[in-house]
């Protein structure tokens, strides 16, 4: 048995996970679970108590994430169906001029990556820049990496994305604070990652032009307007930071107001509005009929089920840790460390993403191997914030093959698999040490 040597048996659990994965090939949300039941195993916990530690680790992690996924599913593909995201990656180029279309598109890919996953906006952006590279007569590349430097950190490091929701809600952290210190941190690594590596790398690959063959854009006659997208974007995100702002700084005798702020701006009701809101304002108003906004909407939701599902079954290997007694033992041997809860929760997040590919698997193991860590260590919400970020952070390093996200960049950016590595891997890789060590430094402003 393993009991009394937890770093040990973290090992042997991970290890196993990653063997599932990567030899077997099995489903993520199997893994996690068998990856779970064998940690439990070794550390010695009673047989009896481990299935009523699955089935209360499962329950316990999808309360508040299995709404939001849901609910941000629905959200995100009434943007898609609608031309949203068209519609605020144009408007962008046109605010910030052609010649600086690779900041625009960062800003773009920043905003649109919100409620919309990574691999769809690419997709449903293509034609775009296509046109941008006939017209400014530069390959796809020099368009894409900045569109994709700024849907990758939302992705990471900004709810209401799945990935930062889970892991917030796993470290038990106000989503609000993860907003504010994800745009802070997420907007310098975009930026260096998209259009500064982008002007670097691109001139030294020997790119073609490429011919409008495939990916043509088609004219929408009834665009729907830049500030119903922005505003319907822009709504849960003021929402959930007031109330975090107000908790903060209204600790005694709250007005009468208090409460109604932190109820508009609890994550539920603040996403419940801006999908409600968009359903009406890219659907009903623009003709959908209430039988294909049904279709839309369950259409959303079986992509969802899939994370929410993994999402549980992290939450499992979280709850076994803490019933284990390992996590404590583990948090206890980790104060002596040099390595802080930053850097520790970036690494393993690091490891996890780099052997297995997803970084949305990265991203729950990791948050479930810190989730008894840091509840021993009375973190402030601030920190477990930058916990966060850090995990985000990790979860994106070194794009590589075994990465769905690889294949689908060099397909739409029509590039091989050697200039994705020196491309794409490589700017992944910048995002994820921008953010670390910004967390690093806001964490020693703040400590």
């Amino acid at each position: 048995m393993l009991a009394d040597h937890p770093f040990l048996a973290v090992l042997v659990g991970v290890a196993f996970l990653l063997t599932m994965i990567l030899w077997l090939r099995m489903q993520a949300f199997i893994a996690l679970l068998l990856s779970a039941i064998v940690f439990a195993l070794v550390v010695g916990m009673p047989l009896g108590g481990i299935t009523d530690t699955v089935v209360s680790g499962m329950g316990s992690s999808l309360g508040l994430v299995s709404i939001l996924i849901g609910l941000g599913a629905i959200f995100g593909i009434m943007l898609e169906h609608s031309g949203g995201a068209q519609t605020m990656a144009k408007k962008m180029v046109s605010l910030f001029g052609a010649k600086r279309a690779p900041y625009a598109l960062v800003v773009a890919g920043f905003l649109i990556s919100i409620p919309v996953f990574l691999d769809v906006a690419l997709v449903i952006l293509a034609p775009l820049l296509m046109a941008l590279a006939r017209e400014q007569k530069k390959p796809l590349l020099a368009f894409g990496l900045p569109l994709l430097a700024g849907m990758a950190v939302t992705h990471a490091f900004v709810p209401p994305t799945p990935g930062p929701i889970i892991v917030a809600e796993n470290l038990g952290v106000d989503l609000g604070w993860v907003i504010l210190f994800g745009a802070i941190v997420g907007l310098p690594s975009a930026i260096l990652a998209g259009p500064i590596w982008a002007k670097f790398i691109v001139p030294r690959m020997n790119l073609a032009i490429p011919e409008p063959i495939e990916l043509e854009e088609k004219e929408d006659e009834n665009p729907v307007a830049f500030s119903t997208v922005a505003g319907l974007i822009g709504l849960p995100i003021v929402l959930i930071l007031a109330a975090a702002v107000a908790k903060t700084l209204i600790k005694e005798d709250p007005p009468a107001w208090f409460p109604i702020v932190t109820f508009f701006g609890h994550p539920i009701v603040a996403l419940i509005l801006a999908t409600l809101l968009a359903m009406v304002l890219l659907g009903v108003k623009r003709g959908v009929g209430k039988e294909e906004l049904q279709e839309l909407a369950t259409k959303s939701l079986g992509p969802a089920g899939v994370i929410i599902l993994v999402t549980g079954a992290g939450g499992v290997f979280k709850q076994v840790l803490v019933d284990s007694g390992a996590g404590k033992q583990i948090a206890e041997s980790m104060a002596e460390w040099a390595v802080g809860p930053i850097t520790l929760a970036w690494l393993l997040s690091t490891a996890v993403r780099v052997t297995q590919g997803s970084a949305t698997v990265a991203m729950i193991a990791a948050s479930a191997l810190m989730a008894p860590l840091v509840a021993e260590m009375g973190l402030s919400q601030q920190m477990l914030a930058l916990v966060t970020i850090a995990i985000a952070a990790g979860a994106t390093t070194l794009s590589h093959v075994n990465d769905s996200g690889f294949w689908l960049i060099s397909r739409y950016l029509q590039i091989t698999e050697k200039q994705t590595l020196r491309s794409w891997t490589v700017a992944s890789t910048i995002i994820s040490v921008v953010g670390w060590l910004g967390a690093v430094l806001i964490g020693l402003a703040i400590a």
